[in-house]
C-alpha cells in the first residue's frame, strides 16, 4: 500500500513521535512517499529507513499549481492513502485528491475551532471527500462527533506514541547553576504564554502556600513574564523562589531534575506533549481536568488530577505532593510505565496500519 505524507518535519524532538510513526509503517511493508520541506530534521533519517522524500510543502491555500503538482505525483506514483497534518496541507490536499483514487486521512489534535455551522469548516475537516480523521485524544474525537453529525464515523482516536527510549538521552540538569535549594521541592511548567495553559492560575495557587514551604516554581516558555503576571506575585513572600527561565533548549533536561510537572491548562488541548514527556521522564504530574489530558492522569493513581481555573485546588495538590514524597516517587514510576504501555508507538503504529487497511 502506497501512502503520501504532507506534513513539515522541521523541529526535533517535537516531531518526533509522528516522524518514527511512518518510519514504523514502512518497516511494516509500506510505500510511505513524505511530502516535505527540503531543509526538514528528519529528511536524512527518512531516506536512511527507505522513505521517498519529496521536497514540497504547500504555502498558499487553494493554490491551483500547488494542488496541481500534488493531484500529479498522487496519480503518477498511484497513491492509495493521503495523510494530511496541517492546516495548509490540509486545504489543497483535499483539493488534489479529491477526485482521485486515493483515501483522504487527516491529523486533528486540537479541540475546538470546528463547528457544523461554519462554511470555511467544509473545505477540511467536514470535508465530505474525507475518509477517515486520526484524534490524538478521546476529547478530540468526542468534540469532532459533535460536528460530524451523523458522519461520526469518521473520528478515529489514536494516540501519538512515544518511546521511552528516546528519553535515555536526556541528561538531567545541574539545577545548581540556577541558585536553588538543593533540599527543595522542585515544580515546573513548561509552556509557552497562551491563555488556555491558565499560567496566571498557578502563579495565584502561591497565594495559598505558607511562606516557610520549601518549594520552588521553574517556569520554561516564551512571555511567561509579562506585567499581569508579576503583578499576581509581586506581594507574594514566595515570589523569589518564583522562577522565570524563558524558552530553554535544554527544558527536557531541566524537567528530569525537578520533581513534579504541573500544568494549569483551561481548555483546547488535546493531549499534551509535554506532560507526555515530563511522566516519560519519572517527573510526577499535576494537571487540570481539562478534555485530553485527563486521559493520561488518574487522580491518585498516577499523578494528581485538579479542577481548572482553580488556584486553590493547584495550591492543596501541590502540599499534598510536599508533604506525602512517598506517594509523588510512586506517581512518577506509575506514570513512567504508563507511557511505555498505553502510548507506546508501537501501539500507535498497529492502530493506524489497522486503520488504513479498514478503508478499502
Amino acid at each position: 500500500m502506497k501512502v503520501l505524507v504532507i506534513s513539515h518535519y522541521q523541529a526535533t524532538k517535537t516531531v518526533r513521535p509522528e516522524a518514527e510513526l511512518f518510519i514504523g509503517l514502512k518497516k511494516q511493508g509500506y510505500e510511505v512517499h513524505i511530502m516535505t520541506a527540503g531543509s526538514s530534521f528528519y529528511i536524512d533519517r527518512f531516506k536512511s529507513e527507505g522513505l521517498t522524500v519529496v521536497d514540497f510543502h504547500p504555502t498558499k491555500r487553494f493554490d491551483r499549481t500547488e494542488i496541481q503538482f500534488i493531484r500529479n505525483y498522487i496519480e503518477e506514483q498511484e497513491i492509495d492513502i493521503v495523510h494530511l497534518f496541517n492546516g495548509m496541507a490540509i486545504v489543497n490536499g483535499i483539493q488534489a485528491a479529491k477526485k482521485t483514487k486515493a483515501k483522504i486521512v487527516l491529523y486533528r489534535g486540537f479541540a475546538g475551532h470546528i463547528n457544523w455551522y461554519d462554511p470555511s469548516a467544509y473545505f477540511k475537516y467536514l470535508h465530505p471527500a474525507v475518509d477517515r480523521i486520526m484524534c490524538n485524544s478521546i476529547g478530540v474525537k468526542n468534540y469532532l462527533d459533535r460536528q460530524l453529525l451523523w458522519r461520526k464515523y469518521k473520528a478515529v482516536c489514536i494516540n501519538k506514541g512515544h518511546d521511552l527510549k528516546w528519553y535515555d538521552e536526556i541528561p538531567a540538569f545541574d539545577l545548581n547553576k540556577l541558585g536553588f535549594k538543593t533540599d527543595s521541592l522542585k515544580l515546573v511548567c513548561v509552556a509557552n504564554n497562551r491563555p488556555m495553559k491558565g499560567i496566571s492560575y498557578l502563579l495565584k495557587a502561591f497565594n495559598f502556600i505558607p511562606a516557610d514551604r520549601n518549594i520552588d516554581l521553574l517556569l520554561i516558555g516564551k512571555d511567561l513574564d509579562i506585567p499581569e503576571h508579576l503583578e499576581i506575585i509581586k506581594d507574594n513572600p514566595l515570589r523569589n523562589r518564583i522562577h522565570f527561565l524563558g524558552f530553554r533548549e535544554d527544558a527536557l533536561s531541566i524537567v528530569r531534575s525537578c520533581d513534579v510537572f504541573v500544568l494549569p491548562s483551561l481548555w483546547g488541548e488535546s493531549i499534551t506533549k509535554a506532560v507526555i514527556e515530563s511522566m516519560a521522564l519519572k517527573t510526577c504530574p499535576i494537571i487540570t481536568d481539562i478534555p485530553g489530558n485527563v486521559e493520561l492522569v488518574d487522580d491518585g493513581e498516577n499523578g494528581l488530577v485538579v479542577p481548572k481555573a482553580s488556584a486553590e485546588a493547584l495550591a492543596e495538590a501541590i502540599l499534598k505532593i510536599y508533604l506525602q514524597p512517598e506517594k509523588r516517587s510512586m506517581f512518577a514510576e506509575r506514570s513512567y510505565n504508563r507511557i511505555g504501555g498505553k502510548l507506546n508507538i508501537s501501539n500507535t503504529i498497529s492502530k493506524v496500519d489497522a486503520l488504513y487497511k479498514s478503508l478499502f
